[in-house]
């Protein structure tokens, strides 16, 4: 699995790419300089229950930590996956 990091000013995303074809998605948007919210995450179905939308997660707490940024998870998604994984946290 391959995950592809968009951003701009504004908005970004968190493409996964599976055998080239999308998997899922993961968008968020930037809440000031230091701190983006992520707003929703998609699984195609074909895919679900394979770690895509998890393997998204950690590229964005990746990327947070790698450029000292904080993450709002507003999307379901990914405040279960943060309540259930400690150790992603640190980006809270």
């Amino acid at each position: 699995m391959e995950v592809k990091q968009n951003n701009d000013e504004k908005h970004g995303s968190f493409e996964a790419l599976i055998d080239g074809k999308r998997a899922g998605l993961m968008t968020y948007t930037w809440a000031g300089e230091d701190r983006f919210i992520i707003d929703h995450t998609e699984v195609e179905e074909a895919y679900n229950g394979k770690g895509v939308g998890k393997e998204m997660l950690i590229k964005a707490v990746e990327f947070a930590r790698e450029n000292g940024k904080k993450i709002i998870p507003l999307c379901p998604f990914a405040k279960a996956t943060f309540q259930k994984n400690e150790d992603l946290r640190d980006v809270l």
